[in-house]
This record gives C-alpha cells, sequence and structure tokens, in this order.
C-alpha cells in the first residue's frame, strides 16, 4: 500500500501473496472499467487474459458477485447456474472458487476471487481473510483512479440505468427531488489504521457509549412494562453485550483496520449470513445487529444525528426505515417533497401527519439502502405507487409535464375556495378539513372549507416528550377555535394507545397485543385513565368559554361507554360552575362509528347526542376482520362494496328521525367516487384531508342527487356484480366531474 510503485505493479504483488496465503492457485482481480468487470491481475490464470477477459454485470460468477453485493464460496464452480467459462483463462482446471466484492463508499467497483484444483469449500477464516483484503485494496483503488470518472460518485453495478421500485401508496401525490436518507450511513474516509491499539481504545469507548444509551432506552417508561418492544430492546442489549461481536471487531482491527472499517468489516459478514438465512424471525434478529452495527458505527465515526439536524439543502425525498410525527415535523417543509419508507402502514400516525402537510408518503418498498443513493434524482408517484431512481431526461420531462396537469388541477380546485358545494339539484353539502396540528388551521381559509370535523387532539401527545400540561392544552384548542372563527370544530378527544404509544405513558397491565387497532386504546384506556380524560375536559371546557364546543368521543362501542365518558365531562362543567368560571355556550356531544357493535344501538345513543361521525378507516377493517397494516390486505376490500354500503345505509336510516347530524370522516369521504356514494346514502357532512376538499367540491356540483339516491337505492336492493363499474358508470352517463 505504502510503496511508490505503479497501481498496476501493486495489483501483481497482491494476488500473488493473497494466492500463497491461501494456498490458492489462482487468486484475480476484476475491476469495473467503463460498465464491465475487467480482469486487471491474476496468478494462476492465463496472462494473456489479464485486460482481454470482461464480462458485464450479472454475467458469470464474478458478475453476480458485483450484481448482487455478496460473497460466493463453491466447492464446485461450475455447479452453479451463472457459471461461465472462459477458455482464454485456462480455469477449466479450478473446481473450488471463492469471491468477495470490492465496495468502496456503498458501491462494488470490483471483484477479488480465488480458485483452487481441488473441489472444497473454503473456510470461514479465508474468506472473512478476504473481505478484509477487499477493504483495503477499495482505498487503494480509489486513490490510484482506477475507478472510472463516469461511475465515480454515480450509480452502482447493475444500477447504471433507471430503475423503477414498487410500493404501498400511503400518501397520494407526486414529487422529484434528491434522494436524502434519514440516517445517512457513515462514510469511511480511512481503512488501515496507523495505530491498532488507539483504534481499539476508539471501539472500547464506542461500546461503552452504545451500552449506555441502550440502557437508558431500557429505563424508560415505554420500556419498562411488557410488549414487543421489550423483546426488541432486550434483543439490543443481547448484542450489545455480546462478547463474541465485539471480539470479531476486534480481531478486525489486529488485522490492520480503523475502527470504522473494522466495524463495517464484520457487518460485511452479518449481511452475508443474513442472505442464507431462511427463518424469518431468526432474519429479524439479524436486522436487529444491523441496526446496532449502525448505531456504534455512527459513534465511534463522531457522524451522528439525522439529515434533519444538518437541514436539507435541495428539494429532497427522504428515505427512512420508518418515522415518527415529531421527526417528519422536524423537517424544512419547503424542501421536503416526499418520503419513502422500507416499512410504514396506511394507519400510522406519521402517515396522518404527513397527509396533512400534503407530504406523498410510498411505504414497503424493500431494500432501499442497496439500490438507491445518497443525492440520486427520484420520481416518486404515490398516486401509482412508484418510485423511479436514475430517470433519463425524457422521464423527467415526461413526469414534469404529469406534475405541472396536477399543479394545474390543484389551482382549479384552490380556484373553488369561495364556491359553495350545491349539487345540481339545489342540495348543500357540508364539506369540513381534518386537522391535529396548529398549521393545519391555515388550511381552514385555504380549501374554503365549512369548519373542522376532526381535530384529532392526540397529535400534541404524540410530538411531546412529557405529558401536556392542562395549560398547553388550553392554549391549542383555543387557537384553534379563534383561528377558525365562526366555522365549527369537532374535537375528539385523545386516540392514544395501540400503535399509538406514549414513551411517558406507563401501562402496568399491558400485554403484548397481535392487533393494537383493536386492543386497548381511544376511550378505552381514557376511560381507564380517567385523570387524562378530565384534564383534557377541563382544557377544552376552559378553551371553549363563551363558544360553541363540540366534543366526540372515538371508539364507543357500546352506550355506557359514552354515558361514562361524558359524566368526566359533567364533572368538571359542575367543578367551574362551582368555582363560578366561565363556561362555554353550548357543548354539543357526539361520538365516531368505528366500531360496528355501536351500529346495534344507535337508537339508544341517538337520542342524547347531537352528532354521529362515521369513522371509515377503523370501520371498514373491523367489518371485513381485515387488517390494514397488513400490506396484503391494505387494498383488498372495496369501499364500494355492498357490504360496506349497506351497512351504512342502515346506520343512516336508524339515527335518520333524530336530530343528529351525520357525518363521514375518513379516507373514503376524501375520494370522488366514493364520496358520490356516500351522498347517495343521504350523508350531507364530510370531513376529508385539505387536498381533498377541491375535488369533491367539482364533483357535487355535478351531482343530481335525487337522482342518485334512487338509484343508489336499486344497486343496493339488486347489487350488480361489480358496484364500483355500476356507480363510475352511472356517474360518466351522469356527466359528474370526476378525476
Amino acid at each position: 500500500m505504502a510503496s511508490r510503485s505503479a497501481a498496476q505493479s501493486k495489483l501483481n504483488t497482491v494476488v500473488e501473496v493473497i494466492g500463497e496465503c491461501l494456498d490458492s492457485e489462482v487468486c484475480s482481480i476484476y475491476l469495473l472499467r467503463e460498465g464491465m468487470l475487467e480482469l486487471f491481475a491474476t496468478r494462476g490464470l492465463a496472462q494473456e487474459a489479464v485486460h482481454v477477459t470482461r464480462m458485464g454485470i450479472g454475467e458469470g460468477l464474478v458478475g453476480t458477485i458485483a450484481e448482487q453485493n455478496e460473497t460466493l464460496n463453491l466447492a464446485e464452480a461450475a455447479a452453479h447456474p451463472d457459471f461461465s467459462y472462459r477458455p482464454e483463462t485456462g480455469e477449466d482446471r479450478f473446481h473450488s472458487f471463492a469471491g468477495v466484492p470490492i465496495v468502496h463508499r456503498e458501491r462494488v467497483v470490483g471483484v477479488l476471487s480465488v480458485q483452487h484444483v481441488d473441489p472444497r469449500r473454503y473456510e470461514e477464516v479465508e474468506i472473512e481473510t478476504l473481505q478484509t483484503v477487499a477493504m483495503v485494496l477499495s482505498e487503494l483503488i480509489a486513490s490510484a483512479g482506477l475507478i472510472d470518472e463516469e461511475n465515480r460518485g454515480g450509480p452502482g453495478p447493475g444500477q447504471s440505468g433507471p430503475e423503477l421500485l414498487r410500493g404501498l401508496t400511503l400518501v397520494k401525490g407526486l414529487a422529484i427531488g434528491n434522494a436524502v436518507y434519514h440516517q445517512p450511513r457513515v462514510t469511511i474516509e480511512h481503512v488501515v489504521a496507523e495505530d491498532t491499539e488507539v483504534e481499539r481504545q476508539r471501539v472500547l469507548l464506542a461500546f461503552d457509549r452504545m451500552r449506555e444509551q441502550i440502557e437508558k432506552m431500557s429505563s424508560q417508561a415505554e420500556f419498562g412494562v411488557a410488549g414487543e418492544h421489550v423483546e426488541v430492546i432486550e434483543t439490543y442489549k443481547m448484542f450489545a453485550y455480546d462478547e463474541g461481536w465485539a471480539r470479531r471487531i476486534n480481531e478486525a482491527i489486529d488485522s490492520g483496520l480503523t475502527a470504522e472499517a473494522a466495524i463495517e468489516r464484520v457487518q460485511q459478514h452479518t449481511r452475508m449470513r443474513m442472505r442464507q438465512i431462511d427463518d424469518p424471525l431468526l432474519a429479524d434478529r439479524m436486522h436487529d445487529l444491523e441496526d446496532l452495527a449502525n448505531r456504534l458505527l455512527r459513534i465511534v465515526s463522531g457522524q451522528l444525528g439525522t439529515a434533519a439536524s444538518k437541514g436539507l439543502r435541495s428539494d429532497t425525498v427522504l428515505i427512512a426505515r420508518n418515522l415518527g410525527p415529531a421527526e417528519l415535523l422536524e423537517y424544512d417543509r419547503r424542501r421536503l417533497k416526499g418520503v419513502i419508507l422500507e416499512e410504514g402502514s396506511l394507519t400510522s400516525h406519521v402517515v396522518i401527519v404527513a397527509r396533512a402537510m400534503g407530504i406523498p408518503v410510498l411505504g414497503r418498498v424493500r431494500g432501499l439502502r442497496g439500490m438507491v443513493r445518497e443525492g440520486e434524482e427520484l420520481l416518486l408517484d404515490a398516486e401509482q405507487g412508484s418510485v423511479t431512481v436514475r430517470p433519463i431526461p425524457a422521464m423527467v420531462e415526461s413526469f414534469e409535464v404529469r406534475t405541472a396537469r396536477y399543479r394545474e388541477r390543484q389551482a382549479a380546485y384552490a380556484a373553488l375556495r369561495d364556491v359553495e358545494p350545491i349539487s345540481k339539484d339545489g342540495q348543500r353539502i357540508t364539506v369540513m378539513i381534518n386537522a391535529g396540528l396548529r398549521e393545519d388551521i391555515a388550511n381552514l381559509s385555504l380549501s374554503g372549507a365549512d369548519g373542522i370535523g376532526l381535530f384529532r387532539t392526540e397529535f400534541q401527545f404524540l410530538v411531546s416528550a412529557t405529558l401536556p400540561a392542562r395549560e398547553r392544552q388550553t392554549r391549542l384548542y383555543r387557537d384553534v377555535l379563534e383561528a377558525a372563527g365562526d366555522k365549527p370544530v369537532v374535537f375528539r378527544t385523545v386516540d392514544i394507545g395501540g400503535d399509538k404509544t406514549l414513551p411517558y405513558l406507563r401501562q402496568e397491565d399491558s400485554v403484548l397485543e397481535e392487533n393494537p387497532a383493536m386492543g386497548w386504546r381511544a376511550l378505552r384506556l381514557a376511560l381507564e385513565r380517567d385523570g387524562l380524560l378530565k384534564v383534557q375536559a377541563r382544557a377544552l371546557l376552559e378553551a371553549g368559554v363563551g363558544r360553541n364546543l363540540n366534543v366526540m368521543f372515538p371508539m364507543v362501542s357500546e352506550v355506557w361507554e359514552f354515558d361514562a365518558a361524558k359524566a368526566i365531562f359533567d364533572s368538571q362543567v359542575a367543578f367551574l360552575r362551582q368555582q363560578k368560571k366561565p363556561l362555554p355556550k353550548q357543548i354539543r356531544y357526539g361520538v365516531m362509528l368505528e366500531v360496528p357493535s355501536l351500529a346495534e344501538q344507535l337508537d339508544l345513543i341517538a337520542p342524547n347526542i347531537s352528532f354521529l361521525s362515521i369513522g371509515t378507516n377503523d370501520l371498514t377493517q373491523f367489518l371485513f376482520a381485515a387488517d390494514r397494516s397488513n400490506p396484503k390486505l391494505a387494498e383488498r376490500y372495496d369501499w364500494l362494496s355492498t357490504s360496506i354500503l349497506r351497512f351504512l345505509q342502515r346506520a343512516v336510516n336508524t339515527v335518520r328521525t333524530y336530530p343528529v347530524d351525520v357525518a363521514v370522516c375518513g379516507e373514503m369521504g376524501g375520494r370522488q367516487l366514493e364520496a358520490m356514494a356516500l351522498i347517495g346514502l343521504g350523508i350531507r357532512r364530510l370531513s376529508i384531508t385539505p387536498a381533498s376538499v377541491g375535488p369533491i367540491k367539482q364533483m357535487v356540483r355535478t351531482l343530481d342527487i335525487a337522482a342518485l339516491e334512487q338509484a343508489m337505492i336499486g344497486w343496493l336492493a339488486s347489487p350488480p356484480a361489480d358496484l364500483r363499474a355500476a356507480v363510475s358508470d352511472w356517474a360518466i352517463a351522469q356527466g359528474v366531474a370526476l378525476d
């Protein structure tokens, strides 16, 4: 490495040294040149083949290693399906084969391979030695300028052109931006150690700090009780204190690597083992070790923090395994154009926040780190559930045309801000928005909505490190009411628990919930923790002084739950009266119909409520027993199915004779065709995302509701084979404006 000889001479020496040490007749180095893997140096193969033998990415064993960035260790090379014989090399007499990728800055830039006459698998220690040497070679190759300039910093092998990745649409929209990782991978600048003892001490201190972090996580309230998160943290602790892991890193340092390179070397070996694991549970545990190794690497290199702390420098599409709502809110909204998650689900609260922010989100996109490099241009199409990596200019131009059309549509919808949603036959539909953050209130005037039909009060709890004090809650609710002016605001009491865990809220009796959406959450939790609901009740009452206050209880399953929740509010009203404190001018109470059991008691609860809001997201998954966080079920059951529409028809008809406002607050109400069907059932109030207000207004103004209601009666009495198609065909025939 340190000699002044030419790079070619160094590589010629390296293959001789490796071949002798591993007792291999053949050792070869292939480097990526002009998109092809070129034989650069060899011991054992024909010297005439050097700089002559070339193979494409994915071609032969060497090309497979480069394409998949993985190690091969074969006793009989010719038996591998990707084996490709090159007669000019004279390799026909060699049976065994092992090869490792040479990686520089997360890109495969070459392959180091060994071969032997006798059929044998190479020992694990030999493979580890090859991986270590490959790391050192990567630095030599880069410093010697042997990496093509056009490839330097560009896509890796097998990723030189555009690539389309599929995922699950979580928030619709289009975005163009550069890829930025929420937790950027550490760039290893130096591979070879100058002082191994110094490197050993750096790793020792990093382990101590990492273990302190894990212990701190373990001691937090969220991790102090039973549940799946406890198992995860215990696995983390097991790995963090694993002497074998620490020993392997120290052995890599002994071989001459820096602390960062040693951790990465051991991590490469872990990745190789992960690919060989069929047991999904064990594979998950190995992923935990990968996460922990990344944490250790960030500590030892001093490259801490997320991309938010460094700031976004251009239009960005953020990439993360998962995100919390507080983490998303840390980013500059002017630069953040879209989000791609390796995991993520339709019901996660970060998706709700992103929807409120108008940021498109694509989830369930696997293996992003191996396919997308930091800074690469991305075309995020969260309308069609895809993202294009490394688009060619023609693709970008076409996408920009689509984006321009999308903006034109949005502009046309914005022009409807002051236009009332009155149907062709003169019926007025109330169109309201969903909100949860103080910043969302601006959308009320921007969209021209009639009010806020659902204010999710739990957002304040989810983005806070501690339980929000009553004064803080009161301030938020008062700000919202003042900003809304004369327009109504419906406050939904806190819906936490289940998948919306709070680190500061201990649940002593919690158990592992296989389906948290159907678990100990929302009103169920609030009635048990009545102190939480009492504080919120007082905050809402104090914020609503002199105004109309609308309070809605979520996840009501039976009438007694509503009675118990209202009793808590009544007790706070009595207390304030006793203290001679001012009160709201009027208090209206309502419930969410999310749990199907409540539909069987609507006639009992209707006399005691002022409004009923149908939460279609949860209701759908409960009706079909289909977990919407499961990607196989997320879009399987149609909102325009006979089951859903008949259920809603029965609920609407039950409360029709009572002075109860019926609304739908959910994703179903924000889709034009689905909203049309809801109106056909007799629903006249919709609470939707701000972005959906314009499209719904446009649709309503071209609709003959009386004719639609008659058609709906016929469809539900004698359902067609494809109800969605029937509704769509009717709308087209009637000239209803649909996107």
